[in-house]
């Protein structure tokens, strides 16, 4: 299986900067009451915290009243954020304590990921589709096997580009126990993928 992305350990460039001060920018906006400021974070973090919330909980009736209760907590707790992390470390920590609360509550098994989930191209043949609801079905159940934060790792790594210093802070460890959780969750995938079907990672 391949290393990590380059972008584990990634040096900031101009433009994510720039972006960050804008992000930093409605925060504090939200924290005044304004709620243009606040739908406009709504909007910028909705796809990225459903992808997230989606992957780690393997729960889809869950993951819409998570978003709802992160960006409820954005908004109450907006006047909090100082600065000494990224906007999105900061939410992105609460969205994931969030799902750790609501998966300790409950016990039963989590669902396969519907077909649809990823649709395929519309020019895409029947092999095609074959093909891709045969990786979707072993990735989905390869990632089950992971420990809930084994699964925050790859997700918040792979999907979403995220350093793994950015990661500790987000899941409340350090950089050398996201190192580990990569590592044992990479040989886990690694050991149930069939085949080629391990350089998805």
């Amino acid at each position: 299986m391949p290393s990590p992305p380059r972008h584990a350990f990634r040096t900031p460039d101009a433009g994510a900067v720039s972006a960050e001060r804008v992000e930093a920018g409605l925060v504090s906006r939200t924290a005044g009451g304004e709620l243009p400021a606040f739908e406009a974070l709504y909007r910028a973090y909705h796809p990225r915290l459903t992808r997230f919330l989606d992957r780690m909980t393997r729960r889809p009736s869950l993951v819409g009243e998570l978003l709802n209760d992160t960006m409820m907590v954005v908004w109450n707790r907006a006047g909090t954020y100082n600065g000494q992390c990224k906007v999105s470390t900061w939410i992105f920590a609460i969205a994931y304590r969030n799902a750790i609360k609501a998966l300790s509550r409950l016990d039963e098994p989590v669902p396969d990921a519907p077909d649809d989930a990823h649709p395929a191209p519309q020019e895409a043949g029947p092999e095609y589709r074959a093909s891709q609801s045969q990786l979707r079905a072993h990735l989905a159940k390869a990632l089950d096997h992971l420990s809930v934060e084994q699964r925050a790792v790859v997700q918040l790594t792979y999907f979403h580009g995220i350093d793994y210093r950015e990661i500790g802070e987000i899941v409340g460890c350090p950089v050398d126990t996201v190192k580990t959780r990569m590592f044992h969750a990479r040989r886990r995938l690694k050991a149930m993928l069939p085949g080629t079907m391990e350089d998805w990672l």
